[in-house]
């Protein structure tokens, strides 16, 4: 496989968060939510007002995985007001990385990981922090292979259905 890159996003980049966003989101989310939640979701989170904004906010960071030119991948950081929880500046939340499902096992998510812990103690921060899926245990076997561990949970509304992400931290 050619090299992955890891590239810093901007506004310019809207129409491939958008994909990318809409793209892995499905994938992963669609067969556990009914249609309905899934197209409202979609449209309301990932559509180009939200995204812009997300885009622009300056506590927020952007970063595609490429292979080639194709995008495979995004990671979304917050620090201080653009947490979704905590807000605590001396923090960043991961608060999403996405790869599409050809991509997964394929070390992208790792690589957007060491990303996300290169930035965060460039910028001196103390530890990350995200939010996980209960029932996603790939994804939890991964931050956890990664040093995250459980410090508490709370409730994400997804349509009419009420979902309990497991909320993970790390120490740097």
């Amino acid at each position: 496989m050619d090299q992955i890159t890891i590239t810093r996003a901007s506004v310019e980049g809207l129409a491939t968060v958008q994909q990318i966003s809409r793209e892995t989101f499905f994938e992963t989310f669609a067969e556990a939510n009914t249609e309905a939640d899934m197209q409202k979701y979609l449209a309301e989170n990932f559509g180009e007002v939200k995204l812009t904004e997300e885009l622009n906010n300056p506590d927020s960071q952007f970063y595609i995985a490429w292979l080639g030119e194709n995008p495979v991948g995004y990671m979304k950081l917050n620090t201080g007001e653009a947490q979704t929880e905590l807000r605590d500046t001396s923090s960043f939340e991961i608060e999403r990385i996405y790869v599409k499902s050809d991509y997964h096992g394929k070390k992208v998510g790792q690589l957007l990981y060491d990303k996300a812990l290169a930035v965060a103690q460039l910028e001196q921060k103390i530890y990350l922090w995200l939010g996980v899926w209960e029932k996603n245990p790939k994804a939890i076997r991964f931050y956890e292979k990664n040093g995250f561990v459980v410090f508490d949970k709370h409730i994400f509304k997804f349509g009419e259905d009420e979902q309990t992400d497991i909320m993970m931290k790390k120490l740097l």
